[in-house]
């Protein structure tokens, strides 16, 4: 491999930074070490880049330099912009005097917690891209997805670097940048779930986009957007939420989608005794679809949320196949009462036993991850001229039959309407073949509000 295609090492790209006169910052690292710092001090020349590191592990220090969060917690958004924020204001009113015309200042932090469970944390790096120029921000959430503390923090500091490296030299090109934040980082030793942009250097990163790219990269598990088009970290927004999920297609969404979705909310108040401000509703769609064997671009994943939020909708786009993965990842962020509404012509697939083979109790592990306490899947009626399906005309394969009717038997799988209750359901396909052949009618089919688009 010749020296130009050869991919650089972590402490390659730290040495770049501490070469270059430019830039001069400092380091704030909270809950994993300084790890990130520890990184350009191995590379060598770190005193031509770090002004200052700091590690303020105990809680009452780090009350007095940032203050106090209303939350209580200090691996959240809200204290990494103070960390950044501060550190930053401290260096342009220190060295701004004397270093302003020859540097772009930089502060670098992060606020993480690792060890056994759920390891994640915020990093986010604001920086001069010229002397004297306004401050660019780029801010992420992250989960560690390794086992053991030493392997996390190693990440960590890859990450870190990573991301300082590809601010002042890949941010040009969303694709380098992306490629750039992730090189020499195993694919699953992490889950970024959510990344945001600030400044104007990086006008062109759109974020739903850039966001979107990342799960379908795999990079991410999830992505979601909430009902006003902003990209928000799933972790805190979900936090301690009731969640009705709508799992479908929606290409594109139909007048079926929308009275499921009404259906569905109002059955899962009415069984969990919840109030309509406690229930947070969301579309859902993976962009790896076993049954119908397709993986989504970004480009169509993109089109797919604009509609979905011409609607005023949450969406969350995600990389799970199987329902019980959805499942685990909102339980990352509330126990709170779950609801995953589907139609019944997803039945079949469901109770499948050739989706279950990676796990080694197979489709009964599966449902068992899925379903339970304060788990349910509400089935909305597949009605047509012919046949109207609901879970009591759903006859699956002799040898799960008795998993099936042990989920039926304790409610964990329920019809949320009757045959005599819905007219015909509309197929997106269908639409789609209207639209196809010109003919009109496909407009009395799906919502007004995204008529344009799908013209």
């Amino acid at each position: 491999m010749s020296e130009q295609s050869r991919s650089k090492t972590i402490l390659e790209k730290a040495l770049d930074v501490n070469l270059d006169p430019l830039f001069y910052g400092t380091f704030a690292e909270i809950g994993a070490g300084q790890e990130v710092a520890r990184q350009f001090f191995q590379a060598g020349k770190a005193s031509q880049t770090i002004a200052l590191t700091i590690s303020a592990y105990d809680m009452t220090y780090s009350d007095i330099i940032y203050g106090k969060e209303k939350s209580g917690r200090y691996v959240c958004k809200p204290r990494l912009e103070k960390m950044l924020d501060r550190e930053y204001e401290k260096l342009i009113e220190r060295l701004g005097p004397t270093r302003a015309d020859n540097t772009c200042f930089f502060s670098f932090a992060d606020t993480v917690a690792t060890g056994s469970g759920n390891c994640h944390g915020w990093m986010g790096v604001k920086f001069q891209f010229s002397p004297k120029s306004e401050a660019q921000t780029v801010m992420l959430h992250v989960r560690m997805l390794d086992k053991h503390r030493l392997q996390q923090q190693e990440t960590l500091s890859k990450l870190g670097v990573n991301l300082i490296h590809c601010c002042f030299y890949k941010r040009k090109n969303t694709n380098d940048f992306l490629n750039g934040l992730f090189d020499q980082i195993k694919s699953d030793a992490l889950s970024v779930d959510a990344i945001y942009f600030t400044g104007s250097e990086f006008k062109k990163f759109d974020e739903i986009y850039f966001n979107l790219m990342l799960v379908e990269k795999g990079f991410s598990a999830a992505c979601f957007i909430d009902q006003n088009g902003k990209v928000q970290n799933p972790s805190d927004f979900f936090w301690n939420k009731s969640l009705l999920i709508q799992r479908g297609f929606f290409q594109p969404v139909t007048n079926t989608h929308l009275d499921i979705f009404k259906r569905g909310q109002d059955h899962f108040k009415k069984e969990f005794s919840l109030k309509s401000q406690d229930i947070l509703p969301v579309f859902e769609f993976t962009i790896d679809n076993r049954v119908k064997k397709t993986h989504l671009s970004t480009d169509e994943a993109f089109k797919r949320v604009q509609m979905i939020n011409q609607l005023n909708i949450p969406v969350l786009v995600t990389g799970f196949t199987l329902f019980y993965q959805l499942k685990e990842f909102i339980r990352l962020s509330t126990t709170s009462p779950l609801g995953i509404v589907i139609g019944a012509t997803h039945l079949e697939k469901l109770f499948d036993e050739s989706f279950y083979f990676d796990l080694k109790g197979g489709l009964l592990e599966g449902m068992s991850k899925l379903l339970g306490r304060f788990s349910r899947l509400y089935i909305y009626p597949h009605k047509t001229n012919e046949i109207c399906l609901l879970t009591k005309s759903f006859f699956p394969k002799p040898e799960v039959k008795n998993i099936y009717k042990h989920f039926i038997d304790n409610n964990m799988i329920q019809d949320i309407a009757g045959c005599d209750e819905l007219k015909e359901f509309i197929h997106s396909d269908d639409v789609l073949k209207l639209i196809k052949k010109k003919d009109k009618s496909w407009k009395k089919l799906v919502p007004e509000a995204i008529h344009k688009m799908l013209a």
